[in-house]
């Protein structure tokens, strides 16, 4: 300790504090010395150091820089002040702290008898903060993904992954979260989440859109009468949004002639006014986007005979039961 004192205290500033007689300080109170105070970045840090009526000199020293020696200031920095209650307390204050603040500050004093510190080391912590992450993007199904989310803090924040679905369950990646082989129900907004328990996570988000080629889920076919209107209907689900054509036969058909074809987002509707004997039979619907074309047949047929204009045989659920009742009977089932 004798050594530290000359080696800190003396050699810079020995004609300073031996020629100082500023207020009448006294010997540290070593039991009541912090060995190590942390404090969040921006905050104010007070590094305490107590005193008795033995001392003749003190000083606060930052690594080998003397910062107070006594009362008067060496150090240029405007946040750095004292703390002093009447004769007992010689504490620094540290206003707005930030990392470079953190390491070693020692309150070293001299007595008649030795010199003697009190050492206290200040951990600054850092709210976790995300400073780099993916954009936003868009791949095909079946496609690798890799989205980053790259985050600074002190202690090294934590880094979590979800997709927020309904469920929205962790997903296993830190700072970088693979998806091999990409599917539809994998689309959706990822958070992506740094926490360090230093404040409140930063969070930051990724939206990933997954193009897939069409899939008709749904068709609604129609039985209508003569002079009635008939509404065929296709759904399909595909990303980008899918296109539709209506054909009967090989022939694509289009807004004329009593024909009406809405499209509703990813349902297309055909409307045939005025249903005649000829309009009976079957109809294609085709969904289409880049990646991809599907079809699915549709039919406008009679009421009650379940048969489209060429005759084929639709048999409708009452002849089915009709027929299932008779082979019922020929077999004593």
């Amino acid at each position: 300790m004798h050594y530290f004192w000359i080696y800190s205290v003396w050699i810079p500033g020995v004609a300073f504090l031996f020629g100082f007689q500023g207020f009448p300080v006294r010997s540290v109170d070593m039991q009541r010395a912090t060995d190590n105070i942390t404090i969040r970045q921006g905050d104010t840090a007070i590094i305490r150091c107590y005193v008795d009526d033995k001392v003749s000199r003190v000083a606060w020293l930052n690594r080998s820089n003397i910062i107070f020696a006594g009362q008067d200031k060496w150090s240029l920095d405007p946040r750095v002040d004292l703390v002093t209650k009447g004769q007992l307390e010689y504490s620094l204050r540290i206003q707005k702290v930030d990392v470079y603040d953190e390491g070693s500050y020692t309150c070293s004093i001299q007595t008649k008898q030795q010199p003697k510190t009190s050492q206290v080391y200040l951990i600054v912590q850092v709210p976790a903060s995300i400073y780099k992450v993916s954009e936003d993007i868009t791949v095909n199904e079946g496609s690798n993904v890799t989205l980053s989310c790259l985050a600074s803090g002190r202690p090294d924040p934590a880094i979590t992954w979800r997709l927020l679905n309904p469920s929205a369950e962790p997903l296993e990646g830190e700072e970088y979260l693979d998806i091999i082989g990409i599917m539809r129900n994998q689309a959706g907004r990822y958070e992506c989440k740094a926490s360090n328990d230093v404040a409140t996570p930063d969070v930051k988000y990724v939206n990933v859109v997954v193009n897939y080629p069409p899939t008709i889920k749904k068709t609604q076919s129609s039985e209508t009468p003569v002079g009635r209107m008939g509404m065929l209907q296709c759904d399909a689900t595909a990303v980008p949004t899918p296109e539709f054509e209506w054909y009967r036969d090989e022939k694509r058909l289009s807004n004329a002639q009593g024909l009406n074809i809405q499209i509703l987002g990813t349902t297309t509707i055909l409307m045939i006014a005025n249903v005649t004997e000829e309009d009976y039979g079957n109809y294609t619907c085709v969904a289409s986007n880049r990646l991809g074309v599907q079809n699915a047949s549709v039919f406008l047929y009679r009421p009650g005979t379940g048969r489209d204009i060429n005759g084929s045989a639709c048999v409708s659920q009452s002849l089915w039961l009709l027929l299932a009742s008779f082979a019922c009977l020929f077999f004593k089932c």
